[in-house]
């Protein structure tokens, strides 16, 4: 018994004893494993060194711009995408770039000059011809731009290439030209190649706005705030789908809409106004209330303020408060045929209706079609 166990313990022994000439400690391991790594650095920082060091000039400088362009630091570009065409004179990637920069930062004569020199180094080259119909777009030179939007046009299609970019940028010339049909067309195809383009589904939802098709505009902006991140967030897509839902009744919703845009546009005097008339609508008189002094603050001389808080003061029973608020509103602008209409209703409340039927004849005068309408309901008989 005890030579059988002896035989098993020197069988272990010699078993972990060969085990153990094979195997390493962690932190032996750990040590070559970096030792490797740091070697394996160390060559490839030595030849991308030797592979810089061995670049001309101009590409170098070249290089240091793109990356600078795909940080955003146009300005900080400019001088490095001089210095490679200066070097290189025939560089017309060179040229598209720093005029890409020009364009950026809204130098667009700059920009001009620039694409005006790659062209004639490399005629008919589509980035140079779409660069060139964009700055010509931005610079409101919508003839110009649309000749060389339509040369880009002709050039992808001859070399079958796909950029959405060009569409984008031909639906927005055709809506400015206010073709609204062609231009949905246009971004449909831009969206065909890029779905998630957020800037071409918000056009899509100027354009609907324009046709009055609110409900296809909630939808296009609501795809695109799905798209959008914090970093990427463009607010005036809520401001455009609360307008939208204020149209067709959606009130509480404007309204929330409107806190998101104003949460991110504090102090903007329209935006108040707008989310008070929104809360006017569905009775919440003390928020519009709210608001609309807040917005007083930003302009005093504003009538629409003024009617606004004087109807929704009238909500609120507070009819002196509110006829002090309409007078001013019309104070400030004699021909203001809301306000009219608007004071005419707290005069009725007030019982006042000899009062009342002069501001809807006054209003009727000024074209209110709603004074018309109340006029003959409430008036005739002061006729």
């Amino acid at each position: 018994m005890a030579q059988g166990f002896y035989k098993w313990f020197v069988i272990c022994v010699i078993w972990f004893g060969y085990s153990a000439s094979f195997a390493q400690t962690p932190d032996q391991t750990n040590s070559d494993q970096n030792a490797a790594s740091n070697k394996k650095e160390s060559k490839s920082s030595k030849k991308n060194a030797a592979k810089k060091d061995s670049l001309p000039e101009f590409e170098t400088s070249y290089n240091e711009a793109l990356k600078l362009i795909d940080s955003s630091r146009y300005k900080e570009a400019v001088p490095l995408l001089k210095k490679t065409v200066k070097l290189k004179p025939d560089h017309w990637e060179a040229f598209n770039k720093l005029a890409f920069s020009n364009i950026k930062l809204k130098e667009y004569k700059e920009a001009a000059k620039n694409l005006d020199k790659a062209e004639m180094i490399a005629p008919m080259n589509f980035e140079t011809e779409k660069l060139k119909g964009i700055n010509f777009f931005l610079d409101k030179k919508f003839k110009e731009s649309k000749a060389a939007l339509d040369t880009a046009l002709y050039v992808l299609l001859e070399e079958k290439l796909d950029d959405p970019e060009l569409f984008y940028y031909r639906a927005q010339l055709m809506y400015a030209g206010k073709d609204l049909k062609k231009a949905l067309e246009t971004a449909d195809i831009a969206l065909d190649v890029k779905p998630k383009y957020i800037e071409v589904l918000m056009l899509k939802a100027e354009i609907r706005f324009a046709q009055k098709e609110y409900n296809y505009v909630i939808k296009d902006l609501t795809e695109a705030i799905s798209y959008m991140n914090d970093l990427s967030t463009d607010y005036n897509a809520y401001k455009l789908r609360a307008r939208s839902k204020f149209e067709i009744g959606d009130y509480k919703g404007a309204a929330k809409d409107w806190n998101v845009y104003i949460d991110a546009n504090p102090g903007e005097e329209s935006a108040l106004v707008s989310r008070a008339a929104a809360k006017i609508n569905y009775n919440d008189n003390s928020g519009a209330i709210a608001d609309l002094d807040e917005a007083v603050k930003l302009n005093p001389k504003n009538p629409v303020i003024y009617c606004y808080r004087g109807t929704a003061k009238g909500g609120n029973k507070q009819y002196v408060e509110a006829l002090k608020d309409l007078d001013y509103a019309i104070k400030l602008k004699f021909d203001y045929a809301a306000a009219y209409v608007n004071r005419a209703a707290i005069k009725m409340a007030c019982k006042d209706k000899r009062g009342a039927c002069e501001d809807l004849a006054k209003a009727d005068s000024l074209g209110d079609e709603m004074a018309v309408r109340l006029y003959e309901s409430y008036c005739r008989d002061k006729r």
